[in-house]
């Protein structure tokens, strides 16, 4: 991870909403730590779509997006039936890999943030080339 996630919605391309459900909560009431990956996943998949490349695609041109390394800072807790939305943009590309990165909001107060860490590889899981699309951001930064 080369990137430090902004804590400012503004700096992000896209944002996705998502209601906690009850069943993410623990004993303490509080969303557990591991449910923040589906939410990254869950906009990312959406922000890929909106951007014109939905994961389904992508699959099917014989490339998946592994993740390779993920980080969280958590700040504040979620609670259940929050209204939170995940901001998502794209950070730095190289030749193998690319960065996602998530800031997590309720009423515009700052609970997360994220980074992940995706390779390209073939539906064997080998590495293989980022798609041309992809690679394109590279030149963006």
């Amino acid at each position: 991870m080369s990137i430090d996630p902004s804590t400012k919605p503004a700096d992000y391309e896209f944002q996705h909403t998502i209601r906690v459900r009850f069943a993410e909560t623990d004993a303490m009431g509080i969303v557990h730590h591991s449910r923040y990956l589906p939410y990254f996943e869950e906009a990312r998949v959406a922000y890929l779509r909106h951007i014109g490349h939905p994961y389904d695609e992508i699959r099917a041109e014989g490339v998946d997006m592994a993740v390779l390394e993920v980080g969280v800072q958590y700040r504040q807790p979620l609670k259940f039936d929050d209204l939170i939305v995940v901001h998502v943009a794209m950070g730095p590309v190289t030749r193998a890999t690319f960065q996602m990165v998530y800031l997590v909001t309720v009423n515009d107060v700052v609970h997360s943030t994220g980074v992940t860490v995706h390779g390209a590889v073939t539906p064997d899981g080998r590495p293989t080339r980022l798609p041309e699309w992809l690679r394109g951001f590279a030149d963006r930064r």
